[in-house]
């Protein structure tokens, strides 16, 4: 038997069962900010990303399991303090990757170019900490000082509740749900994609739906004008798009114009929006009132 041939089968086989993390910066501002290291071996932005995809490739040959995650260079300056380590070595970059990807987002990589994994990637980071913050909102909430309730959790209870109603009451088609709700840092965005035929119950992303409650919940507990955007795609017909306004724990339906204004008129700008073609504006339909009271 050829040990060596043996062995190298071996460590090829045992390799596979490894996973792998790559941290990418995935901005150029981000980019520039560690170059500041000497041992840094880049100076240009996008000849790092062409090594970045040609290692993913690589490691997907060898048939491993990779992630990608964000690197942030001010978390990482952050992290190599409290931890003690020198910012400017290779094995703390590693470090702080593996700590991401035990902690942070990450996206898993299966071939895609990076043209589609890294917004993917934005968006994954950007949805992780609108949840970290809104759960963070739920756990500072106290309790009600009438009932003497958690208001996080029933805040979160009454959101699940609120969502099933809505859902429900949606019937079957694929929809898209979209929760805004402005907190006292920022404004809080949650969306929901859902899938629903003519029996049985929508399907959905467990992880998204728990974003979407939580965003909701904790309109909920901070009792602000939030609101929910519903949009719903059934084969032969035009999109529908339905609107809410979240008041006094409850979701009320926005009037047909409401919902036009909403959806053709630019958020940051007042400006009017063309509305789209082949999309009906409508009315938010009524709710039935979930189980649960509001915590306030």
């Amino acid at each position: 038997m050829n040990t060596h041939h043996t062995t190298a089968t071996l460590r090829r086989a045992l390799r596979r069962e490894v996973a792998e993390t790559v941290a990418l910066l995935a901005d150029e501002e981000d980019f520039t900010t560690m170059r500041q290291y000497g041992t840094f071996a880049f100076d240009d932005h996008g000849h790092y990303l062409h090594h970045v995809e040609e290692l993913l490739k690589t490691l997907a040959a060898d048939g491993g399991h990779t992630t990608v995650a964000l690197f942030d260079p001010e978390e990482y300056a952050d992290y190599c303090a409290d931890t003690g380590i020198d910012p400017d070595h290779p094995t703390s970059r590693s470090r702080y990757t593996a700590e991401r990807a035990a902690t942070g987002a990450r996206v898993l990589y299966n071939g895609q170019p990076l043209t589609t994994l890294v917004p993917t990637l934005v968006d994954t980071a950007a949805r992780r900490a609108t949840w970290e913050y809104a759960t963070l909102l739920l756990a500072d909430a106290g309790t009600c000082a009438d009932c003497g309730q958690d208001i996080g959790r029933a805040s979160f209870d009454h959101a699940s509740q609120l969502l099933f109603r809505l859902l429900d009451a949606a019937g079957a088609g694929t929809h898209h749900l979209v929760c805004s709700i402005p907190a006292e840092d920022e404004q809080l965005l949650a969306t929901l994609h859902t899938v629903r035929d003519t029996t049985g119950p929508a399907r959905l992303d467990s992880s998204q739906g728990a974003e979407f409650v939580t965003v909701l919940a904790a309109g909920l507990a901070l009792d602000t004008p939030g609101g929910v955007v519903l949009r719903t795609t059934t084969p032969g017909a035009p999109d529908r798009l339905y609107g809410w306004r979240l008041r006094g724990g409850h979701l009320h339906p926005l009037t047909e114009a409401e919902v036009f204004d909403a959806y053709c008129t630019d958020a940051l700008t007042g400006e009017p929006i063309a509305p789209e073609p082949h999309v009906d504006y409508r009315a938010g339909f009524p709710l039935a009132p979930p189980d649960t009271t509001h915590p306030h």
